[in-house]
């Protein structure tokens, strides 16, 4: 199993710090999140919280990853990004492959993504996509953008969209990976019919017990059990090495973590998060690997 960093919410810059941090501290990846705005008024119930409030302010910093990621890579050579997620339903898949596959191309096949589908109406409303067919345009949009990042000629012609014969460039020498989250019924079929993998937001490992052998079942039942997948999880109830193990048993390949929230000090300074990240390098990435 390997270990991504996440960066949750988090000042611009402390991004590029932590991203040299968690390279030389032997992590595998690091895992972005993205808001695109803050909507004063939301018209439904965040999904992830008891009582459906969402549990960050309005000033709350949200980098767009596509920025965030090819700085961070500029700085490191070996660590991988992805989104841990970019909402795929509020967004022109063709653009979206334009931006992936320019910045996978930059960061020599070291990017992935990471995508759902926008809980939130406003999104939807005023970036002008119809919220009730982002399921079906998001498995569209999944496959457009493995066709366009090959840099091959390329049409598509769908329910939702249709285009003619086109090329993108740069494209990375290896695919990217997508990963698809969701805990529904249509999320987890979504990821074993079409991607590479599963990615959590936050969950817990009896969340993940059930998720990862009903993944298995799906993925059998759409003759994709032989296929490489991955499961990238951040388990809010595990901190030490037996948890950690705990959650490779269940078959997560790619564990998240915050580990500045492992130990005492201040979960907002940056000296204390570079601290952090080099301390869980050594007392667990190291020791497990």
């Amino acid at each position: 199993m390997d270990f991504s960093l996440a960066l949750p919410m988090l000042p611009p810059e402390h991004f590029l710090p932590l991203a040299r941090a968690a390279e030389e501290a032997g992590y595998a990846g690091v895992a972005v999140p993205e808001s695109v705005f803050f909507p004063e008024a939301v018209s439904a119930d965040y999904p992830y919280t008891p009582d459906g409030g969402r549990f960050w302010a309005p000033e709350t910093p949200f980098l767009d990853p596509f920025v965030a990621i090819p700085a961070m890579a500029a700085v490191t050579e070996r660590i991988r990004f992805y989104t841990n997620v970019l909402k795929l339903g509020i967004r022109d898949p063709l653009l979206v492959a334009k931006t992936v596959s320019a910045a996978a191309a930059l960061a020599d096949g070291r990017v992935g993504l990471g995508v759902g589908l926008s809980w939130i109406p406003e999104e939807f409303r005023w970036l002008g996509k119809d919220m009730r067919t982002r399921g079906a345009r998001t498995d569209e949009a999944i496959e457009i953008i493995r066709l366009v990042c090959t840099g091959e000629w390329v049409e598509f012609h769908g329910r939702h969209y249709d285009f003619d014969r086109l090329i993108v460039r740069p494209v990375p020498t290896q695919p990217v990976p997508i990963y698809v989250g969701g805990l529904s019924e249509p999320g987890l079929r979504r990821a074993a019919r079409l991607a590479d993998g599963w990615i959590s937001v936050a969950n817990t490992t009896t969340e993940i017990a059930e998720v990862a052998p009903r993944l298995e079942e799906l993925r059998a039942e759409y003759g994709r059990g032989d296929v490489p997948f991955e499961i990238k999880a951040l388990c809010t109830d595990v901190f030490d090495l037996d948890g950690f193990h705990r959650m490779e048993s269940l078959g997560v390949t790619d564990a998240m973590v915050c580990p500045w929230y492992f130990r005492p000090g201040d979960v907002e300074d940056l000296d204390h998060q570079v601290d952090a990240v080099r301390w869980f390098g050594e007392e667990v990435v190291a020791r497990f690997g």
